[in-house]
């Protein structure tokens, strides 16, 4: 199987926290303490559940066999007022980028953005408390203990947002994947038919002492924010980019084509998020070698009008990739 048909960036599994241990009814049996008062210990409280964020993982692929999770109970408590030993809590890795939502209500439980960060899903139930603590001065022999506090399991969506500096977005066969493999050591599948790329590629650039998180997107086509296509599938992956790169074709039969395409992606992508509209952008005209150098100005013309610079670059060739690369820098 390819790694293709094996990208996963959405899931669900069932969680279930631990619950927590029973309170002990006891009492103290001593030589020459023939009467001695309570003293029943508190249960231990269950284990947790717990998401921790790793940059070793990249998607969601671990959950693909296993969808059930349950942590440990707390154990009973027990005379001399010893509390019961809580639950180990169970830590589930996901990579950074991961949102859960609760699958039942819909509701967002939060997210996990950096290396070793924790976001617990549930928490352990709480212990039950022993028959010690019930003693009082008209009580001086409780039996009287409480049940550890019971979790129920819930179903639990894991949504991956991929975090990338630089994300490449443009209709199909623009030429991202391309562009992506000659920038950096990522290796896209690359082929001269639509939705090549059927899941985001994530590419490392080192330039100037800096380095840049670059991610190629699946292809967009009109209608995409409302679920053509690869649809919000991949608009998805663009919430968290730091800068959006619009990459367009040249077309030699049609000058306005690339400032067409253009529209019809920034339209898809603000459709699907309003707050994208103020994203730092740029555009970069691919393929400009099948194009004459005095045709440029012409194909550059509306892009001008509406105070954007494009850079025409040849991903193929490999020209005007340093200047792309200077202007990326500063704008990051």
């Amino acid at each position: 199987m390819t790694l293709q048909n094996t990208f996963i960036d959405q899931t669900k599994i069932f969680i279930k926290a631990g619950d927590g241990g029973s309170g002990c009814v006891s009492f103290r049996r001593e030589k020459f303490i023939p009467f001695g008062g309570p003293d029943g210990g508190n249960g231990g409280s269950g284990g947790s559940i717990i998401l921790r964020g790793t940059r070793h993982r990249s998607t969601l692929n671990h959950f693909k066999k296993k969808h059930h999770f349950k942590a440990d109970r707390g154990q009973s408590g027990q005379g001399n007022q010893r509390t019961g030993a809580d639950g180990d809590p169970l830590i589930i890795e996901v990579p950074l980028g991961t949102v859960a939502y609760n699958a039942e209500t819909n509701t967002t439980l939060g997210e996990v953005l950096e290396h070793d960060q924790e976001l617990v899903l549930q928490e352990g139930g709480r212990g039950g408390i022993g028959n010690y603590y019930f003693r009082s001065s008209t009580n001086q022999a409780p039996r009287k203990s409480t049940p550890g506090q019971v979790r129920d399991g819930f179903w639990v969506k894991l949504e991956l947002k991929l975090i990338a500096d630089v994300g490449i977005v443009g209709l199909p066969n623009a030429g991202k994947s391309t562009l992506l493999s000659c920038l950096t050591a990522a290796k896209s599948k690359i082929a001269d038919y639509p939705f090549t790329t059927l899941f985001p590629y994530l590419g490392v650039l080192d330039h100037q002492e800096q380095r840049l998180v670059l991610a190629d997107m699946p292809g967009l086509i009109e209608g995409a924010h409302e679920g053509s296509g690869l649809g919000t599938r991949f608009l998805r992956h663009i919430e968290r980019t730091r800068l959006l790169l619009y990459l367009v074709a040249a077309s030699p039969e049609d000058e306005d084509q690339s400032f067409k395409d253009f529209l019809t992606c920034q339209k898809e992508v603000h459709y699907y998020n309003r707050e994208l509209i103020d994203r730092p952008f740029m555009v970069a005209i691919n393929k400009s070698d099948l194009i004459a150098e005095e045709d440029s100005q012409n194909y550059a013309q509306p892009f001008f009008k509406k105070g954007i610079d494009p850079v025409f670059i040849s991903a193929k060739l490999g020209s005007g990739l340093n200047e792309l690369l200077n202007r990326l820098h500063e704008k990051i």
